[in-house]
């Protein structure tokens, strides 16, 4: 557990540090806009979405080092994958936090939140980035809001 706990923290602080994808894409043709008021986290997920396809994404805001890693590593997750696998991927991802089970076992890197669902109050944080990329898939124009 140890070594899980430490690829989790030297994993969230290299996000956090260097965050990929905070830009705005070229393209873009759909956002969203996410807010987290009980860690004051704020989160703009760009996608560029083209035949059915993640083409480009990337995102913008402020937020928590677990909010900010956790955009960072969904960001790398979804691009270029199909919008079907994307949703397969919230939904296995949102599972992980939320109830555990297998899921890690698909997730790749993203299983290093597995130790999160251990603290309700930071799975809302790990979790914004992709409520809101939820919302931009399927063009709502709503502010996601964890509350």
């Amino acid at each position: 557990m140890s070594e899980l706990r430490e690829l989790y923290q030297t994993t969230i602080l290299d996000h956090n540090k260097s965050p990929r994808n905070f830009r705005v894409p070229e393209g873009t043709n759909r956002h969203a806009d996410g807010h987290n008021p009980l860690c004051g986290d704020k989160v703009t997920v760009l996608l560029v979405v083209d035949g059915g396809t993640v083409r480009d994404v990337g995102f913008q805001g402020s937020g928590c080092a677990i909010s900010t890693a956790s955009a960072s590593l969904m960001t790398q997750a979804v691009k270029g994958k199909p919008v079907g696998e994307v949703v397969a991927l919230f939904d296995k991802f949102h599972a992980l936090l939320t109830t555990g089970g297998d899921a890690a076992e698909d997730l790749g890197k993203l299983a290093v939140f597995a130790g999160v669902r251990e603290f309700p109050m930071r799975v809302k944080c790990a979790t914004l980035a992709w409520h809101t990329l939820r919302t931009a898939l399927d063009g709502k124009p709503e502010v996601v809001k964890t509350e």
